[in-house]
């Protein structure tokens, strides 16, 4: 959602921005656009790199252990 949403219409178009003057010139401002896109991104890559190290411990998990 944080990747896509500071460049939809949704993020035009809300409760703060057309009731406070002040929070919409700081919302619609590209570096806050950008800013948002980016933590979003991070956010992304941890939980793709979090999901890839529970998948291999699974894997790791599912292998028989070698016989001492």
């Amino acid at each position: 959602m944080l990747l896509v949403t500071p460049w939809s219409e949704l993020w035009e178009r809300n409760y703060f921005a057309e009731s406070l003057p002040l929070v919409a010139a700081f919302i619609h401002n590209d570096y806050v656009r950008g800013g948002v896109t980016g933590i979003g991104l991070l956010t992304a890559v941890a939980g793709l790199a979090e999901l890839g190290s529970v998948l291999a411990g699974r894997r790791d998990a599912d292998e028989p252990a070698p016989p001492q």
